[in-house]
């Protein structure tokens, strides 16, 4: 099965894409870098290096950190940080949309070669 991956490259050292808004996602659920990186199998350093390279690449935060207290500290998506994750998120329905009907076509073409090979075989 073909599947359609997409990434923007925000500039030539930042792209974005499934794993750093699944990142991003995972934040807003657990309220916590370390729990969203733990949740998605990275370390906190790593996920939170892909966090603060987003940042800079937006030139504003899309992760907020909150300071400890009682209940702890804690991170939450900035309003930005939400719409980032919610326009990558349209962009990809549009773009599986839109390949949908050349993916259907291609897997067409590969059962189709699959089976000249099966009668080029002698079957």
């Amino acid at each position: 099965m073909i599947g359609v991956r997409l990434f923007l490259k925000l500039d030539s050292d930042t792209r974005i894409g499934h794993g750093k808004v699944a990142l991003l996602e995972k934040i807003e659920e657990t309220g916590s870098i370390s729990a969203a990186g733990r949740a998605l199998d990275m370390t906190y350093r790593r996920a939170w290096e892909l966090v603060d390279h987003l940042n800079k690449a937006f030139g504003r935060p899309l992760v907020a950190g909150q300071t400890g207290g009682a209940g702890g500290g804690g991170a939450k998506l900035t309003d930005l940080g939400r719409e980032v994750v919610m326009r990558y998120r349209a962009l990809q329905v549009a773009t599986e949309a839109a390949a949908e009907p050349h993916v259907a076509a291609l897997e067409a073409l590969m059962v189709e070669a699959e089976a000249q090979d099966g009668l080029d075989d002698g079957g």
